[in-house]
């Protein structure tokens, strides 16, 4: 059945998202349509429900995305998703997660919108771990990023990876600033990790939020980067370049 505001209901049409039947339904009909861009001689990839196809010019995209939907509606009965199709530039478009850059010779990235719903389940996990060791929240990240840099090991372009990975650290730096609470508390753990007293003590008590000071150079010298992976934080440059370097 399917699940509404609490109550499940039966289900009258469609299948359930995830399972096998869903993809084994799609490739038995949607071969009639790779047979039919074969036919027309168009460069294309497809997973699923999921379809690119590729021309040399917008004017030919534009008859492609015609004919083509025309095809899917009248020959298969398909409805297509005229907010989700558009033609435009490989490197505008997303595919699977993926994007592509601009180059002559093209590589595959990480598409934009992949890297904003990482950040937003990242902070939602940082969000509950404010009153949390650092240690149990590292655990829950892992598998998170894992999980990611896996999927997205074909990247080319390190960008994103490093940006996500800065401001990960940036994040988990604040987050500790807010542990500390006070002035005093803030000043020794400084001290403890290796900032001279006068330094701590200034910086202890600047009156900043926690945003400002976990991107501050007494946050970055007291927490560098190798502080967060003696704990176990998954670096996902390390992770890409670790899964892209293997036989």
């Amino acid at each position: 059945g399917v699940m509404d505001g609490g109550l499940i209901s039966p289900r009258r049409e469609g299948a359930p998202q995830g399972g096998p039947l869903s993809p084994l339904l799609s490739n038995l009909l949607l071969t009639e349509l790779d047979r039919e861009l074969e036919r027309r001689g168009h460069r294309f990839c497809r997973y699923a429900d999921d379809c690119n196809i590729y021309v040399r010019s917008k004017q030919a995209g534009e008859r492609v995305m015609v004919s083509v939907t025309r095809f899917l509606e009248e020959r298969l009965k398909l409805r297509v998703n005229a907010a989700k199709s558009a033609v435009d530039r490989p490197w505008r478009r997303r595919f699977l997660g993926y994007s592509v850059t601009w180059h002559r010779r093209t590589r595959l990235r990480v598409s934009p919108e992949s890297v904003q719903r990482l950040r937003s389940t990242l902070r939602d996990v940082l969000r509950r771990g404010r009153g949390r060791s650092l240690s149990y929240t590292l655990k829950v990240l892992a598998p998170i990023l894992r999980g990611w840099a896996a999927y997205y090991q074909l990247t080319a372009s390190k960008r994103a990876l490093e940006t996500v990975d800065g401001w990960l650290r940036r994040k988990l730096r604040g987050i500790l600033w807010r542990q500390w609470k006070r002035p005093a508390t803030r000043a020794r753990a400084l001290m403890r990790l290796g900032l001279p007293e006068e330094r701590a003590c200034k910086s202890a008590s600047n009156g900043r939020g926690p945003w400002w000071n976990s991107g501050a150079s007494h946050l970055k010298v007291a927490l560098p980067n190798r502080y967060f992976a003696r704990l176990g934080l998954v670096s996902l440059v390390d992770t890409v370049v670790r899964l892209q370097s293997r036989p």
